[in-house]
């Protein structure tokens, strides 16, 4: 997965894998922003392995601005997933 520099707009939707089955990694990592009705920004965050429950956390900030800064360093760590991991994350 390659990230441009720029902030991404909001709101977003995103799913992302990183599979290697010779390793046994399988990564899902998917992101979620979005408005409420009181004009706060939500960012669903859900990661895990592929086919278990996995984990989640869910952010609230009161500016697009913070929640896409968030959503940029977020996708910029997935995005250095093959340094880490030997396997990088795809959209899917």
């Amino acid at each position: 997965m390659e990230t441009n520099q720029e902030t991404p707009a909001l709101p977003v939707r995103l799913s992302l894998q990183a599979i290697d089955t010779a390793r046994n990694i399988a990564r899902g990592y998917s992101i979620h922003a979005s408005p409420d009705l009181y004009g706060h920004w939500i960012i669903d965050l859900h990661w895990g392995r592929i086919g278990t429950r996995g984990q989640s956390r869910t952010l609230s900030f009161a500016a697009q601005g913070e929640a896409a800064r968030f959503v940029h360093s977020t996708l910029t760590r997935r995005a250095s997933a093959r340094k880490r991991l030997g396997v990088g994350y795809v959209a899917v």
